[in-house]
């Protein structure tokens, strides 16, 4: 017997997050294709399973990222990558779900048509679209249909996407390539610059998690780091501070604080006073690191906090949707 579904899928450059209609998130997984090479091209693993090898893959393993900058670089290894997640969530037994899936506020139509070929090819009946802040402020709970405005800005890995919302859609929207990834090697480049010591991607990351920070009002937090001394190429460790990774992300974090200062600049003012009266929601991973909502809100002037479960704010949001297909206008929400 088969059975149908509706599905929510957060595409995110470092991660993808699945929601699936009366079960909630199911899957939340890296955004990581690792491949065999040869004279046949085999997929390896797919999602976490190919993250733990990122960095340490022998000469015939390759580990592909098939988003860049929010949207799809690989179309090959995309789609196989969600016809994995999806038959990993629901199953085969499932027939072809409705699919709602995210996207920046700023895609070209070719890369949105790209998104709907992927998700279609990879087993959706039907594929709707949802802007990333709108897909957000659903998640935490924001009634987006009043009219009044809200503020979201959405911090993936690869894209920030910023958006002033009222009446169901976004008023002003941008979207920046300024998010968690430029962290990364933002701290990558700083380990180079003042210890001599080359660290990898995963090494940044853990770095951020643990002791970033985006300002120097955080309590002394310090981290053991191991890498690869320039000069002498031997193992080597040294102890960073968080001072140490603010000063890492100072200009990525100012830029992205310009931007939201620039989406206000162009907001109607009955919707700016709204705004500085309910302040302006971060979400995403990105909007984790320790102190950016301080800098953000010394930018603008307006207070600025992070939303509860801020990871999974867009997937939550996507799956509302698609749950409530029927309820929602498709005129504010669907662009399918």
């Amino acid at each position: 017997m088969l059975f149908s579904a509706n599905i929510g899928i957060d595409l995110g450059t470092s991660s993808v997050l699945v929601y699936v209609k009366g079960k909630g998130i199911v899957l939340r997984e890296p955004s990581v294709v690792a491949i065999r090479k040869g004279e046949m091209i085999s997929v390896e693993a797919v999602g976490q399973q190919a993250y733990e090898m990122v960095g340490r893959t022998p000469a015939q393993l390759e580990t592909i990222f098939p988003l860049e900058g929010g949207v799809i670089s690989d179309f090959v290894y995309c789609e196989k990558m969600l016809r994995y997640f999806l038959e990993k969530t629901v199953g085969r037994l499932w027939r072809s779900p409705v699919v709602a899936v995210c996207m920046p506020c700023k895609i070209t139509e070719v890369e949105r048509m790209a998104i709907i070929r992927t998700c279609t090819e990879a087993g959706a009946r039907k594929v709707h679209l949802i802007e990333e802040p709108v897909a957000a402020a659903i998640g935490a709970g924001i009634d987006i249909k009043r009219p009044s405005g809200c503020m979201v800005v959405d911090i993936g890995g690869g894209t920030s996407d910023i958006a002033v919302i009222s009446m169901g859609r976004s008023i002003v929207s941008d979207s920046v390539r300024i998010a968690g990834n430029n962290f990364d090697r933002d701290i990558i480049r700083y380990m180079k610059k003042k210890y001599n010591l080359l660290i990898g991607q995963k090494t940044a990351e853990q770095i951020k998690i643990e002791i970033g920070q985006a300002d120097h009002e955080e309590s002394k937090r310090t981290m053991l780091v191991g890498g690869r001394h320039i000069t002498s190429g031997l193992p080597r460790q040294v102890t960073v501070s968080g001072d140490d990774i603010a000063e890492a992300v100072a200009a990525s974090v100012s830029a992205l604080g310009d931007a939201v200062r620039t989406v206000l600049e162009k907001t109607p003012p009955e919707l700016v006073s709204d705004i500085s009266e309910h302040g302006i929601m971060l979400t995403g991973g990105g909007s984790l690191l320790r102190g950016l909502d301080r800098v953000i809100a010394a930018s603008t002037g307006i207070d600025t906090f992070v939303a509860d479960d801020a990871i999974s704010c867009v997937a939550i949001g996507t799956g509302r949707y698609v749950d409530e297909l029927t309820g929602f206008s498709r005129k504010l929400f669907s662009r399918s």
